[in-house]
């Protein structure tokens, strides 16, 4: 698909990005109640073969995804997990031994050539294949052993924000379906969605400090480091500023040095073991003066230049990075619109990007 041109987008910039943002709490209600038992019998097929790790493989947004899978593989299950390089396959034509191997390919559209040759050659070298898409006849699909569809519905804007969240819930879906859970933590997060999403005003008065930005810093730890990593693309795709994400302990070994009184750092601040373990960086960028704004708890915010409060009482830390991310999708939006720009189109990109 070719980039979308001014005629093919609203006179409005930033319409139809503002509108799928919107559709988020509808889209995670679909995955609860429709999508939820179709999940679970994919995870319980998946358990009964009782693979030996795991292997996640994606790009983009999608990758992002991936890595917060890793995570909830990781702690929830004890399942080692490696994020793949798919040019092992596709350019150097490695075909490493997957026999018991979980591979997991998280993809919007599947329709990128690499990601389905990879996951072509891994079912060929004897991995158990999973699809995580938005687009149940996707070639990505028709590869894999299993899929499970998102069902988040089309996704027009160029900067990926509904398929996100989706793909998040799936997998933690997915995750506690491997594990026998019954997902109930994920229950309340259509409404807490909603609440997040109504407060746009505030994220517009946040936006207005990053109008000028030359560069920013993101930074998180455990499940909020994903957040951060998403929240950097994002910001670089719509409004062009160079956004690098950190996890809070790699900021420390070296990248904190260009952080000076007037650098915007936005550290995402989950609650729970992360934030935790994100203290001592929290500290050291207030030793510098860092124009620092947290997302987090309301405690967290009030110890920030300022901040986004989520409403993070009773929610477990597995699952709050799917609120964790709305409002910086929100703040993406608004400095883009700030900046004069459309975040609808942004320039030299395309919705499915065929990497190979």
């Amino acid at each position: 698909m070719s980039a979308t041109t001014p005629a093919q987008h609203s006179e409005q910039p930033g319409r139809i990005m503002s509108g799928e943002m919107a559709e988020q709490p509808a889209v995670l209600r679909r995955i609860l109640t429709e999508g939820a038992p179709k999940i679970r019998e994919v995870a319980e097929r998946i358990a009964a073969r009782n693979p030996r790790f795991v292997l996640l493989t994606a790009r983009g947004t999608s990758d992002n995804a991936a890595l917060y899978a890793k995570y909830l593989l990781e702690v929830q299950l004890g399942k080692p997990c490696g994020l793949t390089s798919m040019s092992t396959t596709t350019a150097y034509g490695a075909r490493p031994d997957l026999t018991d191997c979980l591979v997991i390919t998280v993809s919007q559209s599947g329709g990128s050539p690499d990601l389905v040759a990879s996951t072509k050659a891994a079912r060929a070298a004897g991995a158990i294949t999973l699809a995580v898409t938005n687009n149940a006849d996707s070639p990505l699909a028709e590869v894999s052993e299993f899929h499970i569809d998102v069902l988040a519905g089309s996704e027009k804007a160029l900067p990926a924000t509904k398929t996100y969240t989706a793909e998040l819930l799936a997998l933690y879906l997915f995750v506690e379906g491997l594990r026998g859970g019954d997902g109930a933590a994920a229950k309340a997060l259509p409404d807490l969605a909603e609440s997040v999403l109504a407060r746009q005003d505030e994220v517009k008065a946040l936006a207005a400090r990053y109008r000028f930005a030359e560069r920013m810093v993101l930074t998180s730890r455990g499940y909020g480091y994903p957040t951060a990593k998403e929240a950097a693309l994002k910001l670089m795709e719509t409004s062009y500023i160079p956004a690098l994400s950190y996890s809070g302990a790699d900021l420390l070994h070296g990248p904190l040095a260009m952080v000076d009184n007037i650098s915007p750092v936005i550290a995402i601040v989950t609650e729970g073991k992360g934030g935790e373990a994100l203290q001592p960086v929290l500290e050291r960028l207030r030793g510098r003066g860092a124009d620092l704004v947290v997302v987090g708890s309301q405690s967290e915010v009030d110890k920030a230049a300022a901040g986004f409060a989520l409403p993070t009482d009773g929610v477990a830390e597995e699952v709050q990075p799917i609120l964790e991310i709305l409002p910086l999708q929100m703040l993406a939006y608004e400095v883009t619109i700030a900046r004069g720009q459309d975040p609808d189109a942004p320039r030299s990109l395309a919705k499915v990007t065929e990497t190979r």
